[in-house]
């Protein structure tokens, strides 16, 4: 998405706007540094001034990081994940702790609520994740599996809750360096399925569902303190 030149009333808000547009569309990803203050003054036609303040509102709401000498980077794509990479820093366990929390809420929501529709889409994202794994495809497969966990917390309908739980999986990601054996944004142990969650879902049983986010959260989070 090119940026615009903005109108001259509220130029501030309308940077802002713009930038974390580009942010939110992805045009941006999270870790990548955002154009230089020349090159976004020249893109949007504003003075130096508006740009600054703009990326420095951002950086307080989390959305960006400025490195001093360095540059402007993407830190998260919203306000929500940012408020929580703040709050939890880089504590894996803790975040994991808080995951399980959503993410077994969700499990249930979306046994409640799933069309059949969010049902084919999640059986098509597991057999992505085991073709993927299969292959020795690691990011594909770790992407894969973050946007399984997100399809089903969607699917229970909650808009509020699948915002938190994005935050959180953003924070996740950013904190994988814990063990060379964990892969970005995965479920850090390859070999934990998922078939009987997204059953569980498709038969509309919100307790096994509940019990399945649970169930591999909890191994997921043993494994974690042994590492």
């Amino acid at each position: 998405m090119p940026l615009a030149t903005p109108r001259r009333a509220g130029l501030v808000d309308q940077v802002i706007e713009q930038l974390r547009a580009a942010v939110t569309q992805g045009e941006w990803p999270i870790g990548e540094r955002i154009p230089t203050e020349t090159e976004l003054v020249e893109q949007l036609g504003v003075g130096r001034n508006t740009v600054r303040e703009a990326v420095r509102a951002l950086a307080h709401t989390g959305i960006l990081e400025v490195r001093q000498g360095d540059g402007t980077y993407v830190r998260a794509t919203s306000e929500v994940s940012g408020a929580i990479r703040r709050l939890c820093g880089s504590e894996l366990r803790e975040v994991l702790q808080v995951r399980r929390t959503l993410e077994v809420e969700g499990a249930r929501l979306a046994a409640l609520g799933r069309t059949r529709e969010e049902v084919a889409e999640l059986w098509t994202l597991l057999a992505r994740r085991e073709a993927e794994l299969r292959d020795g495809r690691w990011q594909d497969f770790a992407r894969t599996d973050a946007e399984f966990h997100c399809a089903v917390v969607r699917a229970g309908h909650n808009r509020l809750l699948t915002e938190l739980y994005r935050g959180l999986t953003e924070v996740i990601a950013a904190s994988i360096a814990t063990t060379s054996s964990i892969a970005p944004g995965a479920d850090h142990a390859p070999e934990i399925g998922h078939e009987g969650l997204a059953q569980a879902i498709a038969d509309r049983d919100p307790d096994r569902a509940a019990a399945e986010a649970c169930g591999f959260l909890d191994e997921l989070l043993e494994r974690i303190e042994r590492a």
